[in-house]
């Protein structure tokens, strides 16, 4: 044989061997136990701990119904000035319009005060005539009613503003007008409401639920509102009405909140709002949320049992959050699997290679 061709054929030998040497020595334990048909999973220990849903809800802030009013008059008029517009904040005892009294009115007064002067000038005459004797004891009481009743009809005249040539509307509180119902020359009838008003700190969060979180909702559980725009300030308050009917307009579930005091000082009524309601507390199962998974059946976790994995399935009650609560019949004693759940079937062998706790679910 020739030296160049031996040499070449040594060379060729000495790299076989070289490669197989790398070859078997490349593997790991993890390609060790695929080949063995192991899977290595990480798993974590389920714990019980309290969970609560947050419903959102949509709206609006508006005057509270039990504190707003409508301001009106027992009579008719004419506005002649109007000196606050919609919106307007004012104080306690500022004018708001000023109205001349219905002519109609300004007659009936000027009637009973007539009334009332033919009445003091007839118990005069018969009081003079008692006196002489010459009218009888129930003649004076008949004058002395007959004044009473005529003062009584003055005074409710001049309730109803006919002793008046013009009235001025003042706020019964510090607060917001919130509707101008008439303009400037309008005439009005008794009792026609001329002001909607809104005292102050007086608002409410109306909201709008989408109708199937009805059920979980009652009086009382804790609202957090903020407002839409800009970097709104988050107001903590209660559900004070929870509807039943939904609002044919906006096809939600109408439900109220709320608001403390400092709200008012930021928000106006029809500030657009958004709301989380808080719901009952309740016990589940808190596993992270990589070990749920989900199939045609539902979703289902696995736990491993003497190295092999059991699936169970479970009812995902939380979803919100890296730790999740699910409701199933999980064997507390037993992990989770977590990463590599998605690689395992029932009864397929494993092996843990880290184990934890679930974290706290985040608020």
């Amino acid at each position: 044989m020739k030296p160049g061709l031996f040499a070449r054929g040594a060379a060729l030998a000495m790299a076989t061997l070289l490669l197989a040497a790398c070859g078997s020595g490349g593997e790991d334990d993890g390609s060790t136990a695929d080949a063995n048909g192991v899977a290595l999973v990480t798993t974590a220990m389920p714990v019980q701990r309290s969970f609560h849903d947050d419903v959102a809800a949509w709206g609006s802030a508006a005057a509270d119904p039990h504190h707003a009013r409508a301001i009106s008059l027992a009579h008719g008029g004419q506005v002649i000035a109007l000196q606050v517009s919609a919106g307007q904040t004012v104080k306690r005892g500022q004018p708001l319009l000023r109205v001349a009294p219905d002519p109609a009115a300004r007659s009936a007064y000027q009637q009973a005060q007539s009334a009332a002067t033919l009445a003091t000038g007839e118990l005069q005459r018969v009081e003079q005539m008692a006196a002489q004797h010459l009218a009888t004891q129930s003649q004076l009481a008949t004058a002395r009613k007959a004044l009473a009743d005529a003062q009584a009809t003055l005074a409710a005249q001049q309730a109803l503003g006919g002793g008046t040539t013009e009235e001025s509307v003042t706020a019964p509180d510090d607060g917001v007008v919130t509707v101008v119902s008439v303009q400037l020359g309008d005439r009005f009838a008794a009792n026609a409401p001329l002001l909607a008003f809104m005292p102050a700190h007086a608002l409410i969060a109306a909201l709008g639920v989408q109708p199937d979180a009805g059920a979980q909702l009652r009086t009382g559980m804790p609202v957090s509102v903020h407002g839409v725009y800009g970097d709104a300030k988050v107001y903590a308050g209660k559900l004070v009405m929870a509807g039943r009917a939904i609002d044919p307009q906006t096809r939600l579930l109408p439900v109220q909140a709320d608001l403390p005091a400092a709200a008012g000082a930021a928000l106006v009524a029809g500030s657009p709002l958004e709301a989380s309601i808080q719901s009952d507390a309740y016990t589940a199962w808190a596993v992270p949320r990589a070990a749920v998974l989900h199939d045609g059946q539902g979703d289902y976790l696995y736990q491993v049992n003497h190295g092999k994995a059991h699936r169970v399935n479970v009812e995902l009650r939380h979803p919100a959050g890296d730790t999740v609560g699910v409701e199933g019949k999980l064997d507390a004693q037993l992990p989770v699997i977590v990463q590599g759940a998605y690689e395992v079937d029932e009864g397929a062998a494993v092996r843990q290679g880290k184990t934890g706790a679930a974290s706290e679910p985040k608020p």
